[in-house]
């Protein structure tokens, strides 16, 4: 019910007197026939005792007992239309329908007018049974209905049939239950609420049973995949959601995408197979029991493609890794074979010229890259892994940086056209606090990159342990609760789920710029590796994994069964992979590398640690120092800096003046701002490093007035490039930000790349990153970084811990032979050094560079040589 143009209701008071001005009851109902609205709106009754006293003073009414007069010559013209069409059984507008129905029912108008206005809060409810009955005669059904879907909406994901051993029963929850509202089956829903544009929640007629209803709801809720989005706080997002969860299972693909789906599955079990059949003895730590996850990563590629994106950069444990590398990211086969039977060889180059091998890893920590990838629509996508470990998750924030690079130096602003994917374990997700601290930088400004999508592989078993002794929450993916972040958790065995939930994803994805997570609940066929015993743990889920088909089985007879494939078609597309696999196995044993692509693109024609690279000048011509430094300390005249920072800026433009003076927040910005002139991008990154610990770099200035930020380093050219300078306060990490900024640094070596501990002695909180990525990296992977980590180390005040950022422990991880010396190191033409080309330096031959800058002089030219050379290597400072 609402009030129409023309009604009033008007009351006012004076020192004098107090008036009320009262109408009629809205309407009245003549209860054995109707006779019109127009005859019932015209109607009026007498105030009555509760309104006037002939000789009191007049009492306040309750604005639902005021009467209102509706009659025009346009309303009731309206309203007469309505009453007709309600009569011939037409549809009108839910309010009015649910009004009509009450008046057929003989309501009165008072209580008509009562009930709505105590749902509105606009008065209190009258002590009158009629009119509660009422009320809820008008909407309890409705409620009923809402609340039940809604317990489907927030909840259906526990009962959904996730499991595909079938060992781990869908929850019996009676909140779902039409019982628990006080429906019945056979009930008519008559109508629900519905979200309109502009309307906000409007009643819509909706047809069938309450029973038909929860099937409905049960098919979309309670299937094959389970949908959590009630931690979502945004409407919008929820909204998109509903939209495309409510899409009907018969519409997600058509023919022509399932025989896809089904060689794309064939591809992932039939590579597993011959991989244990010619290597039964390998460790490959198998795809075995998630071989859904290759059609599914496909299909997410596919749709990302089609929305817009060109480049995929993925991070993944051992799990399944060689079948991603192979039937995702296009691996050559007799490459991934080779390396089964012979390992990695020597090579030379076509010259002759010895080519750095390092030291190697295991195949299955190993990346590729892939610049030619095409999609089923034939649409190119450049597709990468990063080299990982065996410490789970601590790859996640590493490749997080390296999206952000690419994103930065590809111009992609938008952050559509770079996409980062990162694969995790069931147990590690849950149990590694990287995990948390990379979800935490997906919406920082200076860290996020447009949203992750996150693959867990959930073998529901991590090693040996199981997930109620290896983590408090429901779900492995509870950690992701923490943003607005939907999690489908989907069964492994139903191809067309997981490759729908992917495709989901990736829209996600492109609509919102947020995470997803998508919960691939499967199992692990064998062991922890293909030699380990699971049965010593868990005798009865590998006698259920032992009894069950594998899922390629399982897709085919339903293709088969529905007649979307035939017999004929099935045997060829198995006949052509394993043809493709003994052609590649062969090919195999004569394989060898002509060139190792170990570093590509803006990488190429840096030097190797058995290429000898030249020295180059560091210095900078004084009249460039004094211009780019008098920029630097430029401030704008409306800008109201802090007295204390004015006098740091005033002391740094006369030391560059006069040349003497130079202190270490000087020289640094010095060969920022040099770096900056020459081209170089400079990233700076830490637990408030804006400031600086010890207040001596203020790269940030705020207006202490309006609370405005200016960065002096952000104008020291005319028409500098937003962006090229960058310095960020980060997350109060140390594991997560460092990895970070060291996947940042193996983008483009055309970079100054600096992570910066608030005190030195907190760098091991990141000590997985430096162990088993920076000072091992190179050996490893062969791929060089230039990352700059700068740790406060001296007496200053701050305790026995922080006054040591353990020098020892760095030097202590240094490869340097020094018994090992280049080519003419001992006996060197002295004038090469003066003229940037002498070739002697062992440098390149060592792991990273651990100093200890004594001067700021040394510090200005330590920086700039990180830019200035032809091979990049991690630079580790103890700074004051």
């Amino acid at each position: 019910f609402f009030f129409l143009p023309g009604t009033e209701i008007t009351g006012f008071t004076s020192a004098s007197t107090t008036r009320t001005t009262r109408r009629e009851p809205m309407l009245s109902f003549r209860s054995a026939s109707r006779a019109g609205l127009r005859a019932l709106l015209s109607t009026r009754t007498s105030p009555g005792a509760a309104g006037y006293a002939a000789d009191a003073s007049p009492k306040p009414v309750p604005i639902a007992q005021l009467s209102d007069s509706f009659i025009s010559g346009s309303s009731a013209n309206y309203l007469e239309s309505i009453e007709a069409d309600h009569a011939r059984g037409e549809q009108v507008e839910p309010s009015w329908a649910a009004f009509l129905r009450a008046m057929d029912a003989g309501a009165s108008p008072a209580e008509m007018s009562e009930a709505f206005s105590s749902s509105q809060g606009l008065a209190p409810r009258l002590a009158d049974d009629a009119a509660i009955a009422v009320a809820q005669t008008l909407d309890a059904k409705m409620t009923k209905v809402l609340a039940l879907t809604q317990a489907y909406e927030n909840l259906g994901h526990r009962m959904a049939d996730l499991d595909p051993l079938g060992l781990q029963k869908p929850e019996s929850l009676g909140c779902l239950t039409p019982e628990f509202y006080g429906l019945s089956g056979g009930d008519d829903v008559g109508c629900a609420l519905k979200v309109e544009k502009g309307n906000g929640m409007v009643k819509v007629p909706v047809g069938g049973s309450v029973e038909s209803l929860v099937a409905e709801l049960r098919a979309t809720y309670c299937d094959k995949i389970g949908y959590e989005f009630s931690h979502i706080t945004k409407p919008e997002m929820r909204k998109w959601l509903l939209k495309g969860i409510g899409q009907p299972r018969s519409a997600w693909h058509d023919a022509g995408a399932k025989r896809l789906m089904l060689e794309r599955t064939s591809q992932s079990v039939m590579f597993e197979d011959f991989l244990n059949r010619k290597f039964p003895a390998t460790k490959r730590f198998g795809l075995d029991g998630g071989w859904s996850l290759i059609p599914g990563m496909l299909s997410m590629v596919d749709t990302s493609a089609d929305l817009g994106v060109e480049e995929v950069s993925f991070a993944m444990a051992h799990r399944g890794r060689l079948n991603v590398l192979a039937n995702v990211l296009g691996k050559p086969l007799e490459q991934m074979l080779n390396e089964f039977t012979e390992g990695v060889k020597p090579q030379k180059g076509e010259d002759g010229e010895e080519i750095y091998t390092g030291s190697g890893d295991v195949k299955y920590h190993l990346g590729t890259s892939n610049p030619f990838f095409k999609t089923s629509a034939g649409k190119p996508v450049k597709l990468s892994i990063l080299s990982n470990p065996s410490h789970l998750e601590a790859v996640s924030p590493l490749a997080i940086g390296k999206t952000r690079a690419k994103q930065h130096f590809s111009g992609d602003h938008d952050r559509s056209k770079t996409m980062c994917v990162l694969l995790h374990g069931d147990g590690s997700h849950s149990g590694q606090g990287v995990v948390y601290e990379t979800y935490d930088m997906s919406q920082l400004p200076d860290y996020t990159v447009g949203g992750t999508i996150h693959i867990i592989i959930n073998n529901q078993v991590a090693y040996t342990t199981d997930p109620k002794f290896s983590r408090s929450s429901p779900y492995c993916t509870d950690v992701a609760k923490a943003l607005d972040a939907p999690i489908f958790h989907v069964n492994g065995d139903d191809v067309e789920s997981v490759c729908r939930v992917m495709e989901l994803a990736a829209r996600w994805r492109a609509a919102f710029k947020t995470d997803v997570v998508v919960d691939l609940v499967c199992y692990r066929k064998h062991g922890h590796n293909e030699g380990d015993e699971p049965a010593f743990t868990h005798p009865l889920m590998y006698k259920t994994i032992a009894e069950t088909p594998n899922t390629l089985e399982k897709y085919t007879s339903k293709l088969l069964e529905e007649g979307t494939v035939t017999t004929a078609e099935v045997k060829a597309i198995r006949d052509s992979f394993n043809h493709k696999m003994s052609t590649a196995l062969e090919a195999s044993k004569t394989y060898e590398a002509k060139d190792f692509h170990w570093l590509e693109n803006v990488w190429l024609g840096f030097k190797s640690p058995v290429q000898m690279a030249r020295i180059k000048a560091t210095g900078v011509e004084m009249p460039v120092l004094k211009e780019i430094g008098m920029r630097m300390c430029e401030i704008p005249k409306k800008f109201n800096v802090h007295r204390k920072v004015k006098k740091i800026y005033d002391n740094r433009r006369k030391a560059i003046e006069t040349g003497e003076g130079i202190d270490w927040g000087t020289a640094e910005a010095l060969a920022f701002a040099t770096l900056l002139r020459e081209g170089v991008h400079v990233r700076l990154s830490g637990q408030d490093v804006e400031r600086g610990t010890f207040a001596h770099r203020h790269a940030v200035l705020h207006d202490q007035k309006s609370g405005e930020r200016y960065v002096p380093l952000d104008h020291v050219l005319d028409g500098q490039e937003p962006g090229n300078f960058k310095v960020c306060n980060s997350a109060l990490s140390e594991f997560g930000v460092l990895g970070f900024e060291l996947g940042y640094s193996l983008v483009n070596p055309n970079s100054l790349v600096m992570w910066e501990a608030q005190f030195g002695d907190f760098a091991n909180g990141a000590q997985v990153i430096f162990d088993q990525f920076l000072s091992s990296g190179e050996a490893k992977w062969l791929r060089q970084s230039g990352l700059v980590v700068l740790l406060p180390h001296g007496y200053d005040g701050g305790g026995a811990e922080h006054s040591s950022a353990r020098l020892e422990r760095f030097l202590q991880m240094c490869d340097e032979d020094p018994f090992e010396l280049p080519e003419g190191a001992l006996n060197p033409d002295k004038t090469d050094f003066f003229e940037g080309v002498h070739l002697g330096t062992n440098l390149q031959r060592c792991n990273w560079q651990v100093v200890n800058a004594s001067t700021p002089a040394n510090y200005f030219h330590l920086l700039r040589r990180q830019v200035h050379r032809e091979f990049r290597k991690p630079l580790i400072v103890m700074s004051p």
